[in-house]
């Protein structure tokens, strides 16, 4: 192997992330472009939310669920004999509402609807079907990325409130089941260290998640190539990414809006 493959594969790479970044702005570009165009994806925008936000609901329960049930055994092994047991509602609807609503719901949520739009979008792609759109001059990113976006920063948010919800519902009956605790006593804990800025912070960051997932699926469905091949590396690549920028964001907000 040449000394200078390692060099051309570094080379090959920042070229290719550099022309990503740059189609991406294109397309962002273009859809606050197609905001004006709302005869176009008006019609459109509330499939979109069925499809990425009611839709996702349940996925979200079932995670906030047991992630409740988890939070409160784990507090009361880890508190037991050392702080009052009503810490326990306060741990739960700390981590739940600033952490783990929020986050979980929306790596499970890259994978369902950011692989779904991904798929979808791709499919059309190299199936010519966005090749007619352009042909008969209909705008396709007014009409496909531009509502599920919009799908994705308002419903990220609505999927989240339910699972936050969900998981401080759960937390409380596992305490008053399993736990030995009272509703009063679950309560005070959860009251003890609440903020209305926590539920701000998750909102936040829930709609970032939401643009981010929806943004990245349209994206990789865009720039599809390769027939069925091309869909499935498309697809993955979509869940990968928003994923790791889940994450990211995630950092970003903490140090962000927790430090300010």
């Amino acid at each position: 192997m040449s000394i200078l493959s390692p060099v051309a594969w570094v080379g090959r790479t920042g070229i290719r992330i550099v022309g990503s970044v740059g189609q991406a702005g294109f397309l962002a570009a273009g859809a606050v472009r197609a905001l004006r165009n709302v005869t176009i994806w008006g019609p459109n925008l509330v499939p979109q939310m069925v499809a990425v936000g009611v839709a996702s609901i349940p996925i979200a329960l079932f995670i906030a669920a047991f992630t409740g049930i988890v939070l409160a055994l784990q507090a009361s092994y880890t508190f037991t004999g050392t702080v009052p047991l009503y810490f326990v509602g306060a741990l739960v609807g700390k981590t739940i509402i600033l952490e783990l609503g929020p986050v979980l719901t929306g790596l499970a949520l890259s994978g369902r609807v950011g692989a779904n739009i991904a798929a979808e979008i791709g499919t059309m792609r190299v199936t010519e079907q966005i090749d007619a759109l352009e042909s008969l001059a209909y705008d396709p990113v007014a009409y496909l990325v531009v509502p599920r976006v919009l799908a994705g920063l308002v419903m990220f948010p609505v999927v989240v409130v339910f699972a936050m919800a969900m998981g401080i519902g759960s937390g409380w009956l596992t305490s008053l089941g399993l736990l030995d605790m009272s509703t009063p006593q679950f309560v005070r804990g959860l009251r003890l260290f609440f903020e209305t800025f926590d539920v701000q912070f998750a909102l936040i960051k829930a709609a970032s998640f939401g643009l981010i997932v929806t943004g990245l699926g349209c994206f990789y469905g865009f720039t599809c190539t390769g027939g069925a091949a091309g869909v499935g590396r498309s697809t993955t690549r979509s869940v990968v990414v928003a994923s790791m920028m889940i994450l990211v964001l995630d950092a970003f907000w903490a140090a962000t809006l927790l430090r300010s």
